[in-house]
């Protein structure tokens, strides 16, 4: 045994003539590479000894690639994720025959030699001068360990594959540096259990616990003999000795290394006969890795997830800090998801809309006072297969989160945002406005938050039906989805003021652009996405107070250590008395309004009905005290194709709103999602209303002109396809220019650019 140094090392002259008499030899004979001997020598001296105490922390102990298991609030699996596939686990859950194995076969002397094999070296030269050539290596298994902790920093780089993996004689030196310190530092039980931890076994498994698994369905620990062998035999050539794939060439394998541990006194040779005999039996698990595999239809959610991981900074610094965290992987994810409502969620977004359908429709929802996300469910399933109309395309969120491009457009499910920035200056729900069924209103009448003119163009609007004329108030306005009244009104409340409520409540445009301050903003003309909206409603239904929407409530690493996750950030964006006031005027569009086949008949609810211009996209956004839903239908596939006279989900609508579609998809969700047994309701208030009279006469009117459920919907005696004419104007007696008709929400707004296109 050397002699050692004060601290247990050895002197520098006795590790660099331990290092310089084997280091070059070595070398040379496993890259094959026939070098002088002083050549080597003097590479050796000049390049490998200098800081030769200095030895990566990360050899001691490497980040090794493992699972990820992200899970739902309860704890149920939803997907695993990896890189790698590999489970690191200690080496007393190894089975010994694994351990005896792997030694037998990669280094039969591993307790014997230090980090380099002087024996195992001059046996290989032998050979290879007998054979002409570079047959046999000498590498042990602290070298190959060495060697694999370059080639896992690596991770995926093929750049950095091949420098770790280059057969160099500089690449064996500096593994044979660092081989010499790991044996001393670490000791042999650790290298030995780092090894089976870090090695390929083919199949995509990483270590002996995945490996396992893979092949046979089991622990390592629970091994036998035979497969143990398997297992060893696989890694001199995982794709040449892969069982799954060959099984002759795998057994004969194995067979080998049996043989070797019987030689090496590891097993009797009875016991390798015995074992020799029999058949391999594979219980082959298929890997299930990624979004994709992940249970109840929550591929949506759980893409959002690994988004979340890989732009919050709260998980890095820099994009590659994240992406880093995310691959090493090891982690433990708990979820907001609720498996109850991701149920629902999915049932309703598959009950209306079938998946090879023109169109698509999202259920996101979201829990008031928390910003926990419970659900996202999409009529199109996640996966890659377009044959199977399937895709990752997640229409309910960002686009920096996997979602569309702009988002989409979301009329009159804006409108409540408008009631409440008026509520909070001061104007009175009693508050009306008498209008024809058109109007035209200067632009030039409308501030920008600088002060500025909103325009300098007329805006043109009209209201659903040409009988839509007459006075409303706030509340009777919000139920009918009157355009004109909003156009009114948010030129009182002020349109900065409008567009800074919407901004407080968390509305946020789909390409995470600044909303343009136009006019039409209050017909909902600015892009946005159903977890905004979702969110947005669910400030309604907390009282005024607003909370970021979050899916992940805690992370613990590979060590069980807590990771530090983003929490919801709430603030308040209202009163609690305007809150209120929004909270009973919606339940009005739910009893009696454009939402009622929509509305809950058990319990407290509220919300609002969407139909762009074109009825390009449709909208149900509404909401209990305890949770918030919001459903979006329409094109999500090249060019948006307006609603009219299609066939969704085997029912034909004449033309598609906010109320018949998207409000019926919205309460399959919220009845699924929802507690029969919690039924909270909301802080009731008294709402002033316009003049009894005025009043009175609107609703029979407005019972004469709409059917019970018209939400936007079809009257009796219109066409099929709304009352349109051949040219597809919908008021036939009118001449009426592009862009200037809309459901409920639409009317001559501007597009995401500024430019005349109705919401």
């Amino acid at each position: 045994m050397p002699k050692k140094r004060s601290g247990g090392g050895l002197t520098t002259t006795q590790q660099a003539a331990k290092f310089l008499g084997v280091a070059a030899l070595s070398g040379a004979v496993l890259a094959g590479i026939a070098l002088p001997a002083a050549g080597a020598l003097g590479l050796a001296a000049k390049g490998t000894v200098e800081g030769f105490d200095e030895i990566p922390s990360n050899l001691k102990t490497p980040p090794l690639s493992q699972r990820t298991t992200i899970q739902d609030r309860d704890g149920g699996t939803i997907a695993t994720v990896y890189s790698r596939d590999r489970t690191v686990v200690p080496l007393k859950d190894i089975s010994p025959y694994m351990q005896e194995a792997i030694i037998a076969i990669e280094d039969s002397r591993f307790y014997e030699h230090g980090a380099i094999d002087l024996k195992g070296i001059l046996r290989a030269m032998n050979r290879n001068v007998q054979v002409g050539g570079a047959a046999q290596g000498a590498s042990t298994l602290t070298q190959q360990y060495v060697k694999n902790v370059f080639v896992e920093e690596a991770g995926d780089d093929p750049e950095k594959v091949a420098e770790a993996t280059q057969q160099t004689l500089g690449r064996k030196i500096r593994e044979l540096k660092y081989a010499i310190q790991v044996e001393e530092e670490l000791g042999k039980k650790k290298i030995l259990e780092n090894y089976l931890n870090i090695t390929f076994f083919g199949q995509q498994a990483y270590g002996v616990e995945a490996a396992s698994q893979r092949y046979f369905s089991k622990h390592a620990k629970d091994l036998k003999l035979e497969e143990a062998a398997l297992l060893a035999g696989i890694v001199q050539s995982p794709s040449r000795y892969d069982p799954v794939n060959d099984i002759e060439e795998a057994t004969k394998r194995r067979n080998i290394v049996l043989a070797r541990m019987a030689a090496v006194k590891t097993i009797s040779q009875a016991e390798a006969d015995k074992a020799m005999e029999t058949p391999i039996k594979l219980k082959v698990s298929r890997p299930k890795n990624g979004c994709i595999t992940a249970v109840a239809g929550s591929g949506f959610f759980c893409d959002y997830v690994r988004k979340t991981i890989l732009t919050d900074p709260a998980f890095g610094k820099t994009d590659e800090d994240r992406a880093k965290l995310w691959n090493l992987g090891g982690l433990t994810i708990r979820t907001t998801l609720d498996p109850r409502a991701q149920k629902a969620a999915n049932e309703a977004a598959t009950a209306k809309v079938n998946k090879d359908d023109k169109f698509a429709a999202s259920v996101v929802q979201v829990r008031p006072g928390s910003g926990e996300i419970l659900s996202m469910g999409q009529s199109r399933p996640y996966g890659l297969d377009q044959k199977q109309n399937e895709t990752v395309l997640n229409l309910a969120v960002s686009n920096k989160m996997g979602g569309s491009t702009y988002g989409f457009q979301v009329g009159s499910t804006f409108k409540p945002f408008t009631a409440a920035a008026a509520l909070e200056k001061g104007i009175s729900p009693a508050t009306t406005f008498t209008t024809d069924w058109k109007l035209t209103v200067p632009e030039s009448s409308f501030r920008t938050c600088d002060g500025a003119p909103a325009g300098n163009q007329p805006w043109n609007l009209v209201n659903e039906l040409k009988s839509e004329k007459g006075t409303w108030d706030m509340t009777s306005a919000l139920g009918k989805s009157i355009n004109t009244y909003f156009a009114l009104l948010e030129q009182k409340a002020g349109l900065c003021e409008t567009l800074t409520m919407a901004k407080k409540v968390g509305y946020e445009r789909g390409d995470g652009k600044e909303i343009l301050e136009r006019p039409a903003a209050t017909l909902g003309s600015v892009d946005s996405t159903p977890l905004s909206m979702a969110s947005a409603y669910a400030t309604f239904a907390n009282r005024g107070t607003y909370c970021t929407p979050i899916a992940i409530e805690s992370i613990k690493d590979p060590q069980g250590k807590k990771v530090p996750v983003p929490k919801t950030s709430c603030s308040r964006a209202m009163s609690e008395k305007t809150a209120d006031t929004i909270n009973q005027m919606l339940k009005g569009v739910v009893e009696d309004g454009t939402g009622t086949q929509a509305g809950l008949s058990d319990r407290d609810n509220a919300g609002k009905t969407g139909t762009t211009n074109g009825r390009k996209d449709a909208w149900f956004v509404g909401y209990t005290p305890n949770l918030s839903t919001a459903v979006w239908v329409g094109d999500d596939i090249g060019e948006k194709s307006s609603m009219f006279g299609v066939t969704i989900g085997g029912q034909y609508y004449a033309k598609v709103c906010g109320g018949c579609l998207p409000g019926p998809i919205w309460r399959i969700a919220m009845t699924g999602a929802l507690d029969a047994s919690e039924t909270p309701g909301f802080n009731p208030v008294s709402v002033p209303r316009g003049k009894e009279k005025e009043e009175k006469e609107e609703k029979e009117e407005g019972d004469r002109d709409r059917n019970r459920d018209r939400g936007d919907e079809d009257r009796e005696d219109r066409k099929p396809g709304g009352g349109d004419d051949d040219d597809g104007n919908r008021y036939p007696d009118i001449d009426l220019p592009d862009g200037l008709t809309g459901g409920p929400g639409g009317g001559g707004g501007r597009d995401r650019n500024g430019g005349q296109n109705g919401p």
